[in-house]
């Protein structure tokens, strides 16, 4: 088994367990994103909400096996 090989089972490990917390990862994000909103000054808030939504829809994606 090769580097690229764990490279790839690390991966799918990674994406399992993210795919049983996903609830979990998604608040996480809507709390940095409110985190940085604050931070900013509500000066990026779209792009902030634009990118939080698209990370909440690559979760939303992620199976476990």
């Amino acid at each position: 088994m090769g580097l690229l090989d764990d490279i790839g089972d690390l991966a799918d490990k990674a994406e399992d367990a993210a795919a049983g917390h996903k609830d979990a990862i998604k608040d996480g994000l809507e709390k940095a994103a409110d985190v940085v909103d604050d931070k900013t000054g509500g000066t990026f808030s779209d792009h902030i909400d634009t990118g939080t939504d698209k990370a909440k829809d690559v979760v939303e994606g992620l199976e476990a096996d």
